[in-house]
């Protein structure tokens, strides 16, 4: 009846109509913005001041050589930091950096713009990268921090063909 291509045509206007009386799942991005995962490795490196000790495990980690550290030597044998650089337009984000930290004085934030026209400003000093009581930092490798973070509403409750995020990591029965 439909000969060869009206098949064609026929199942292609069936996806059209369904895709069509589908309730829509697009955010509208700049008015409405999603929450991330809580382990989100942000462009942007957090540094605690008070509990880093200059010993510059982080920057000897890291494969791209972007944290630069200068110390020097304060009274009863501490270190201290006088110069933390960070360069994020260099960083692969691989959280190397973070993961080696032995004191827990480095995580990543929950920040993802930061786009700038000057190269130059992706290199980040202490202050701007010191965290702050203001500052949302990542639970990528500080599982303590996940219960203070907001739950993930990307892809959650838009149950979409293909696009849905199953969050029970559940072990499936077996049928018998």
């Amino acid at each position: 009846m439909f000969g060869p291509y009206g098949k064609g045509i026929a199942k292609g206007l069936k996806v059209t109509l369904t895709n069509f009386l589908r309730k829509p799942i697009t955010t509208q991005y700049p008015e409405e913005q999603l929450t991330h995962s809580k382990r989100l490795r942000g462009i942007q490196l957090v540094w605690d001041k008070d509990r880093c000790t200059g010993c510059a495990t982080c920057a000897k980690s890291c494969p791209q050589g972007n944290i630069v550290i200068k110390t020097s030597r304060g009274d009863q044998n501490n270190y201290v930091v006088e110069e933390f650089e960070f360069d994020s337009g260099r960083c692969i984000f691989c959280g190397l950096c973070v993961e080696s930290c032995p004191y827990t004085a480095l995580f990543f934030s929950m920040e993802c713009e930061t786009a700038v026209y000057d190269r130059q400003k992706l290199i980040l000093t202490r202050d701007q990268i010191t965290r702050t009581p203001e500052t949302k930092c990542s639970a990528y490798y500080r599982a303590e921090l996940e219960d203070s973070l907001p739950e993930q509403d990307l892809l959650l409750d838009r149950p979409h063909k293909g696009l849905y995020l199953k969050l029970d990591n559940k072990p499936k029965a077996k049928k018998e």
